[in-house]
């Protein structure tokens, strides 16, 4: 059973990325909703679920919260660190972004979507009523995650075969991650604090290059309007499968 819903996820991811590469006339929004989807992530999912499982604090501050921070430092100096050689060896990059950073980011896309089939085949083990919760809400985002995968990947100059090579990738994870759940077992404070870096490294990419790049394309209304949505996208499906 949780292979089968781990197929609808990769039906869902599949369909995400390929919204995405059908609306490039339209760069734009496309930008706006994949940063609105990124930062409701990030707000809404990633981190009070790395809160409830991390355990722990550290000077007083909770570890997820640590791992959060260290997560947007990590892709800031990556992205900088990537650039600085890029420009040293004269390497053109595409609209002053290394393709590297967009490939790195979608294998951390791919990582989280591997996760998200980790989560159903533990929920299953559980119990039918909580796998049924857990599958609800991963299908309904990983159309959010095929989305943004195509989207960071097309973004930082990588050509559309390297785009689509991640988005099946993206796609075919929480299959693996599902079968995995056979043979392994993740400790939650690990996974805690796995979600609590990616957090991180997702908001930095929304708040530093996404957001910006859509409104300096076409600062219109109707981009605001596309980040709202995807923000509230991302709340109705944490609200519908019970947070």
């Amino acid at each position: 059973m949780a292979v089968f819903v781990a197929l609808g996820a990769f039906l869902m991811t599949l369909a995400g990325g390929w919204t995405a590469q059908r609306v490039t006339d339209r760069r734009h929004l496309v930008l706006g909703l994949a940063g609105g989807l990124m930062l409701g992530v990030v707000g809404l999912d990633l981190l009070p679920e790395a809160l409830h499982v991390a355990g722990g604090e550290i000077f007083g501050v909770p570890a997820a919260l640590l791992l959060f921070v260290a997560g947007f430092l990590l892709a800031h100096l990556v992205e900088r660190t990537l650039a600085a050689r890029r420009a040293a060896h004269g390497g053109a990059e595409h609209n002053h972004r290394a393709p590297e950073v967009g490939l790195t980011a979608a294998a951390a896309m791919v990582g989280h979507s591997a996760m998200d089939g980790v989560a159903i085949g533990a929920a299953f083990q559980v119990g039918g009523g909580m796998g049924t919760s857990v599958a609800l809400a991963v299908i309904a985002h990983d159309f959010a995650d095929g989305f943004n995968t195509f989207t960071l990947t097309n973004l930082y100059g990588n050509a559309r075969r390297r785009a689509m090579g991640m988005l099946v990738a993206d796609a075919c994870a929480p299959l693996v991650g599902a079968l995995s759940t056979a043979f392994i077992h993740i400790p939650e404070p690990v996974l805690g604090g796995y979600l609590g870096l990616f957090g991180g490294v997702l908001l930095y990419l929304a708040a530093a290059e996404i957001l910006p790049e859509a409104h300096h394309e076409h600062p219109a209304r109707s981009t605001l309007l596309c980040t709202v949505a995807g923000a509230a996208f991302i709340w109705l499906v944490v609200g519908i499968s019970g947070g």
